[in-house]
């Protein structure tokens, strides 16, 4: 794994923010842009990413029904994003869709499922959702489920890691949140692991935000958490 793994999200409410954020941290190379920041920029803050040869984690969670995640997934494609993701919880047919619909653009778009969002844990998944599954095997279920379908990969916890690894395979993408230098606060995640760790249960990407985005050193906050996460591999 190279500093390129580790995804740093724009997630700020506005466009000059964005710009800011890209000018104190030019090293980074894959960056996420999540619903806050797209409602606010449109398709502009793609642009940008494009012609600054970034690479996007457009992270817009769609779930719809299936002929509307069918053509947003159409219409996303058309950005030339790296990662775009859809709720596992919406269905295979949504699933299969949202991968067809990529894999028939032709272009270098990867499909991720939303397994279960990392700010969750088992006892909301038993009293608020209602659902009868222990957390583990949710979260196993939704990331089957997704690599049947035909998508590329899944969202979840680093938690979850090396059990998904071990029974999606080496070519099933796996994108991390809730990963947390052992030198910051967790924040509203709950579900979270060191960089180093994440890496080692065979996490593809990492998604690290607040520990540098709103450090008061952001470009010295990256290299420690480069430092801490890939050692030799420091940028």
């Amino acid at each position: 794994m190279t500093p390129e793994h580790i995804i740093v999200p724009l997630d700020v409410p506005s466009l000059d923010q964005a710009l800011a954020l890209l000018e104190q941290l030019p090293e980074v190379s894959f960056w996420k842009v999540g619903l806050e920041l797209f409602v606010s920029a449109g398709p502009q803050i793609l642009e940008i990413l494009k012609e600054r040869e970034k690479r996007i984690f457009l992270d817009l969670k769609f779930h719809d029904i299936p002929n509307t995640v069918l053509g947003a997934c159409r219409a996303a494609s058309q950005y030339g994003v790296d990662l775009l993701t859809v709720h596992g919880a919406a269905g295979r047919s949504v699933l299969k869709l949202a991968a067809e619909a990529m894999n028939q653009s032709g272009g270098q778009t990867r499909i991720l499922a939303i397994t279960l969002l990392t700010h969750l844990i088992s006892r909301d998944l038993s009293h608020e959702l209602k659902i009868p599954l222990e957390l583990p095997d949710y979260v196993t279920h939704m990331a089957l489920l997704a690599k049947e379908a035909g998508v590329h990969g899944a969202v979840c916890s680093p938690l979850e890691v090396e059990q998904l690894r071990r029974l999606c395979g080496a070519e099933f993408l796996l994108v991390c949140p809730g990963v947390r230098p052992s030198w910051s606060s967790p924040g509203d995640q709950r579900r979270v692991m060191t960089p180093k760790t994440a890496i080692a249960a065979g996490a593809d990407y990492l998604v690290i935000g607040r520990p540098i985005t709103q450090a008061s050193n952001p470009r010295q906050a990256w290299e420690l958490v480069c430092e801490e996460a890939l050692g030799a591999e420091k940028t």
